[in-house]
């Protein structure tokens, strides 16, 4: 790197090594105009594996770290696209959980790294918010980390059987087949962070647990990571259930939306535990909005369309 200064201005040349710079910049410079819409007043010359970045001191410096970023995120195999540019914070794109089969699962919103940080620094965490802000997702990738750093010696996946109405009782089928449907997204993202092959090994050995939450009554659950998904529609008796499973050297992670409960009458478990255990030590409510959703940019929008409709004609809450 060489670079220039002359009172408020400042010319950085930053060398790309290691890396080719199609990557850097993207198929046909894409990358590097996003970087030039987030540093309007930034000048950047590319020039073979070179980049040359001219402008106010303040505006390079951050526009040099930036770059900085996309390149070391580019040499460790990860994919950067435009879009991971306009939603990620700047420190977000070294800041990976698992790498997996050449894709890397990272917090790539604000919402989503103090999510992640608030797991590491609590032993039970709530992750509340709309579909689509990655609250389960990210919950397993650190289930998997924590697994395979040997900080815990199994990992328990669990979700309420109740959807939409529906009771296992009332649903034709084995067990098996009755409780697939309810689990299969929790089977469907641990293919995406494990070898496929090693998942049925691992749940054969009782090192992956998948499973309905009535079957976690009576026990105890040490040396786990916990995490039950589809909180909102547990009733306030199931969740006190979940929470007094907790063993030592666990953690538990609980996922859901609050306005999404399909519970047929009755008060949310997920409800009552924002409000019983808000000021409970080691227990923390993480909060994610319609800004933390990595979908289709219209769900977001979506989202929040709802919450402006469910505000003006309020209901009676579950």
């Amino acid at each position: 790197m060489t670079s220039s200064e002359s009172k408020d201005s400042k010319t950085v040349v930053i060398e790309i090594s290691g890396v080719d710079p199609i990557f850097v910049f993207g198929p046909e410079d894409k990358l590097l105009r996003t970087i030039e819409e987030s540093f309007p007043d930034v000048r950047f010359t590319a020039r073979g594996n070179e980049i040359e970045i001219s402008g106010p001191s303040s505006s390079v410096a951050l526009a040099e770290q930036r770059l900085r970023q996309i390149i070391s995120a580019v040499s460790s195999g990860r994919e950067v696209t435009p879009a991971d540019l306009r939603r990620t914070e700047p420190d977000l794109l070294s800041q990976s959980i698992l790498s997996s089969r050449g894709k890397s699962i990272r917090p790539k919103t604000a919402g989503q790294k103090e999510y992640v940080e608030s797991i590491d620094k609590n032993t039970i965490v709530f992750g509340i918010g709309p579909a689509g802000t990655g609250k389960t997702y990210l919950a397993m990738a650190k289930a998997v980390q924590a697994l395979q750093r040997k900080e815990v010696s199994r990992i328990i996946l669990t979700r309420p059987a109740v959807e939409a109405g529906e009771r296992l009782g009332f649903l034709p089928g084995t067990l098996s087949e009755k409780i697939d449907p309810y689990l299969r997204p929790l089977f469907d993202a641990l293919h995406e962070m494990l070898d496929p092959d090693a998942v049925p090994r691992m749940i054969a050995t009782g090192t992956i647990e998948v499973a309905p939450l009535a079957y976690m009554r009576g026990r105890t659950l040490n040396d786990s990571f916990i995490i039950l998904d589809e909180a909102q529609n547990t009733t306030a008796e199931q969740m006190k259930m979940f929470l007094t499973r907790l063993g030592f050297n666990s953690k538990m992670v609980v996922t859901g939306d609050i306005t999404q409960v399909d519970l047929q009458g009755g008060v949310s478990g997920l409800r009552v535990a924002s409000r019983v255990l808000a000021n409970v030590e080691d227990v923390y409510f993480s909060q994610m909005s319609s800004a933390d959703v990595i979908r289709h940019p219209l769900v977001g929008k979506i989202v929040d369309a709802y919450d402006r409709a469910d505000a003006a004609n309020p209901k009676k809450a579950n």
